[in-house]
């Protein structure tokens, strides 16, 4: 299956590519610069340039499932986060639906549930992520939305918690949540849910069923 990956320059993006092409898929990474190309080519992974602050929607060519993985990072301001994390999603589900693709697959974050009940810091990040997850919802595309804890960049254990809804919260390593996402991209399964995942017991290939 092709799978277009928004943000693919990121961490779990740049990880999810890799296991998505393992799994026998044809991930096609979309990136914003020439130079962060070469890194995916010499892996074997298709590339295609696109900037969510301009139109993008070539990058949809021949793709069946898109994940929007992209994020404006830790240290931008609420203007960054607006344009990527919220607007940016919104354009990419505008581009799937015109696509007609069959399954979006959104990295979304947890508390983006209830954002007013987050701190100042993060208040406008959640309320960017809840913006962009509820137009998802109302596409009227088949979607599976993600809600990962706080991330951490030690390596995954491929074994995790999901589950849907609820007010825990927690950790997960950045390699468990791309393990995660490929395993939602490979399982074709969208259901129209929001899961939530921290670190945990089960293997990755045991959830979703």
């Amino acid at each position: 299956m092709k799978v277009l990956v928004i943000g693919a320059n990121g961490q779990v993006g740049h990880q999810l590519v890799e296991k998505l092409k393992d799994k026998g898929h044809q991930p096609v990474a979309m990136v914003r610069k020439k130079e962060q190309q070469k890194v995916f080519k010499d892996k074997g992974i298709d590339t295609v340039l696109g900037d969510l602050e301009k139109d993008f929607s070539h990058a949809f060519e021949g793709v069946e499932s898109v994940v929007f993985a992209a994020g404006s990072g830790g240290d931008t301001g609420a203007d960054k986060t607006v344009v990527i994390d919220q607007e940016g999603a919104i354009e990419t589900v505008d581009n799937a639906k015109d696509a007609g693709i069959k399954h979006f697959v959104m990295l979304s974050s947890m508390g983006a549930d209830q954002p007013k009940e987050s701190d100042e810091k993060m208040k406008f990040y959640l309320y960017a992520k809840h913006r962009a997850d509820e137009y998802l919802k109302s596409s009227g595309l088949d979607y599976t939305i993600l809600r990962p804890g706080m991330l951490k960049n030690e390596a995954g254990t491929s074994k995790v918690r999901l589950f849907e809804g609820g007010t825990e919260m927690g950790e997960v390593p950045r390699e468990d949540v791309a393990n995660v996402l490929a395993h939602i991209v490979d399982a074709a399964k969208p259901e129209n849910k929001t899961y939530y995942v921290l670190e945990g017991d089960t293997p990755v290939e045991d959830t979703l069923k």
